[in-house]
């Protein structure tokens, strides 16, 4: 009787959506600090905690067959942060990319990034190269990551790649639209986001996938980013499945 009681208190896994999958979701993953504190810990303890929340969202959206899915993972605002913590999120990184490389291929994972990764540390960058060119030939899924990134830093530089090739006489100013912008950002290989999921509860993009997310659904859950698992992920894709996505469109 015992085994059984036990048995219902655990809560079922979540059964994979059956409607729409978006082809490419992104994830702002926010309150790693705010669980260390809740449990007495380092900040960096949250850290690594959600670096199992990553794990699990690879494979919840392999499983689900998604294509892209873009996290953010450290802000151009996040050099402001403590000198000692953004040098243990550096080293927690390199940690996790050369430890996940194995498992990215047997899932078929592509990892790239995004952003301005020539601010990283040396010995980041190499790790990041490393496990960039150890998956480039998958072709399952591409897991991008949001490193040094700012979208306001994005999207000027754009303007001023475009504005350089005005100055050249390669593009006649009256020819500049949303398309052309488009290809000047970082994420021109890829689609915009379907979905956008914020953990947490902030109700906030903090600088995040600006232009791409013009007609991105949100969805917002109070869970913070260390304590979501691919059940989260799911029930996040369920809810996407029950919108209209009508662009403006009646």
């Amino acid at each position: 009787m015992r085994g059984s009681a036990s048995s219902l208190t655990t809560p079922p896994p979540t059964a994979p959506p059956s409607g729409p999958v978006p082809r490419h979701i992104a994830i702002i993953m926010d309150g790693n600090g705010r669980w260390a504190r809740g449990k007495g810990l380092e900040r960096l303890n949250g850290h690594e905690r959600g670096a199992e929340a990553v794990r699990d969202c690879v494979k919840g959206c392999r499983e689900l067959g998604v294509e892209y899915l873009t996290l953010y993972a450290f802000s151009t605002e996040n050099w402001k942060r403590p000198r000692a913590e953004v040098a243990g999120l550096m080293k927690l990184l390199e940690r996790f990319l050369a430890k996940e490389v194995p498992e990215l291929n047997t899932q078929g994972v592509r990892l790239e990034a995004i952003g301005r990764v020539e601010e990283l540390p040396e010995s980041t960058r190499k790790a990041l190269d490393r496990a960039k060119a150890a998956t480039a030939a998958n072709d399952k899924l591409t897991l991008v990551l949001a490193l040094s990134y700012s979208s306001r830093v994005e999207i000027v530089e754009a303007v001023q790649a475009l504005a350089r090739e005005v100055q050249a006489g390669k593009l006649d100013p009256a020819a500049i639209d949303a398309e052309s912008v488009s290809r000047h950002l970082y994420t021109r290989a890829y689609p915009d986001p379907d979905l956008l999921i914020r953990t947490s509860g902030e109700m906030r993009l903090s600088n995040f996938l600006l232009w791409q997310l013009s007609y991105t659904e949100f969805y917002i859950t109070q869970t913070l980013w260390p304590d979501f698992r691919k059940d989260d992920l799911f029930e996040a894709v369920r809810a996407y499945g029950q919108r209209n996505r009508r662009f403006g469109a009646l």
